[in-house]
């Protein structure tokens, strides 16, 4: 457990369940207005499943005064889950998925603390490396990403649709020590 600036950083219990829910949808909420209606759905629906059945992942909140207040996903090398296409995937390194801060709590060390002890956790794994996935809709979280080290990995892009390019991240440990 992690305490900065009255902020913990814990692993989730079962009572978290809804309040991850509520602050994933709100923190993605935001990118219904760039996509199609059709598009969104889509993508708010893979959301929920993947909240809801993502066994293999360590579910990670942040919490203000007894509010949950950010959460992510950091699913160990080898944990399979599921890419929006229903491909099943099961990566050689940690990866972070569903970093989540609602849009009116950003530009608080929230998101970066969960990121921090993504690093840490999977340091701790001692692994080379730890990944994400993004997109280009997804600006502030890319910043953040590269601010911390991250680097783009196109080996690690998938494609959803044509016209979309999920984008791969890479973050090497033993540089990240450096920073």
């Amino acid at each position: 457990m992690d305490k900065a600036a009255g902020l913990l950083i814990r692993d989730a219990s079962e009572s978290d369940h809804q309040a991850i829910m509520d602050v994933t949808l709100a923190a993605y909420a935001e990118y219904a207005i760039v996509m199609s209606p059709f598009a969104w759905d889509g993508y708010r629906q893979n959301i929920i499943a993947t909240l809801e059945g993502d066994e293999q992942a360590e579910r990670i909140v942040a919490e203000q005064d007894g509010v949950v207040v950010g959460s992510v996903l950091l699913y160990l090398a080898g944990a399979a889950f599921r890419q929006p296409e229903d491909a099943a995937v099961a990566p050689a390194s940690p990866e972070l998925r569903l970093l989540a801060t609602p849009p009116a709590l950003r530009g608080r060390g929230i998101g970066a603390a969960l990121l921090e002890e993504c690093i840490r956790r999977a340091r701790r794994a001692g692994v080379a490396a730890i990944t994400l996935h993004t997109s280009d809709m997804m600006q502030t979280a890319m910043q953040m990403y590269e601010r911390r080290g991250f680097v783009r990995a196109p080996e690690l892009d998938f494609h959803p649709a044509p016209e979309i390019t999920i984008k791969g991240y890479r973050l090497s440990l033993a540089d990240h020590d450096k920073l």
